[in-house]
């Protein structure tokens, strides 16, 4: 068994165990020595972790790092997991979405997930930087590689932001709104972002990479006074820090769930609970698209991911991208 994995296995059975578990019963559940399971454990108090060894009771895990790492996420998602099957955690990276995009073009399997804790030249939509500060926040990016045509691949986007504003809402409590087509906004301010690229032949997808960022424990003074968006963090709208760790597990799961829900049923569940957390839906709004802005009812999204604007005419207008303001 590759030592990531052992590793992993071992988190989880220490993590499940509410006191002591002798080394003997777990060498048994790994099918490892117990002189194997003494390194792992020694591997990981290095890593960070906090497990305590007592003569004749065993191990006991009494606290986990705030830092990213392989086996702590393998070791909470759930058995059979799709996303986050295969995990990459990097200390620094230009952009998890570059490494993701190489790794897919290598052949690298569905379901692999980079990690990053700071980001030199991470990516925003329409080529806008996304400040990534270390030690603080969440960056990911996750292949996919759907049977889609390309023109539904933008469906994508959306499941990526129903399952971060379930992961938040589940997380602190806070009920995010979702700015079409790829922001996640509390009071107005934006908490989260969403960038999809994708890689297509003429009718089929090869691959999608959905990269995330969360602002989780990010300060205001770490904020660039030069946002096009009034930006916030989960820490400073609830008031207590948020642990990646555990929400990177909870993010993850629920995307495996949404993508799974998708690949069964399409795209109309994803759509619908998307729309419940739009905060534009019925509203007036402006978008700015294509050199020109246009002024009306929020309508919804269309099948494919669409913006849809009433007009003054009654007719419904269809927007791939733009800047949309609720007015």
């Amino acid at each position: 068994m590759p030592t990531r994995l052992a590793q992993s296995d071992l988190l989880r059975l220490l993590g499940q165990s509410t006191g002591f578990i002798s080394g003997e019963q777990l060498s048994r559940s790994l099918g490892v020595s117990r002189t194997a399971i003494w390194k792992r454990v020694v591997t990981l108090r290095a890593a960070g972790y906090g497990i305590e060894a007592v003569t004749s009771q065993g191990y006991r895990l009494v606290s986990c790092p705030d830092r990213l790492s392989c086996a702590g996420i393998a070791a909470g998602l759930p058995a059979g997991c799709l996303v986050g099957q295969h995990l990459v955690c990097l200390d620094e990276v230009a952009s998890t979405n570059a490494e993701a995009f190489r790794l897919a073009e290598g052949g690298a399997a569905e379901g692999t997930v980079v990690f990053a804790d700071r980001q030199t030249a991470g990516k925003g939509r329409l080529g806008r930087q996304w400040v990534s500060p270390g030690g603080v926040n969440l960056y990911l990016s996750v292949i996919l590689r759907p049977p889609l045509p390309p023109y539904e691949a933008p469906q994508l986007t959306f499941i990526s932001a129903v399952a971060v504003a379930r992961t938040i809402e589940e997380e602190t409590g806070l009920k995010p709104a979702i700015k079409w087509p790829n922001d996640l906004l509390l009071s107005g301010c934006k908490v989260a972002g969403l960038l999809n690229e994708m890689n297509a032949e003429s009718d089929l997808v090869g691959f999608v990479v959905l990269g995330i960022g969360v602002n989780l424990n990010m300060e205001a003074a770490q904020f660039p006074g030069d946002l096009r968006t009034p930006a916030t963090s989960l820490v400073l709208a609830c008031g207590r820090p948020v642990s990646r760790m555990p929400f990177a597990v909870r993010l993850l799961t629920a995307l495996d769930a949404e993508y799974a829900r998708f690949r069964q049923v399409g795209f109309g569940p994803v759509r619908e609970e998307w729309s419940r957390r739009c905060n534009a839906f019925g509203r007036e709004v402006s978008v700015a698209s294509g050199g020109q802005t246009l002024r009306g009812p929020f309508a919804g999204i269309d099948h494919d991911g669409a913006l849809l604007l009433t007009l003054p005419d009654g007719r419904l207008e269809r927007i791939m991208s733009g800047d949309v303001t609720v007015l």
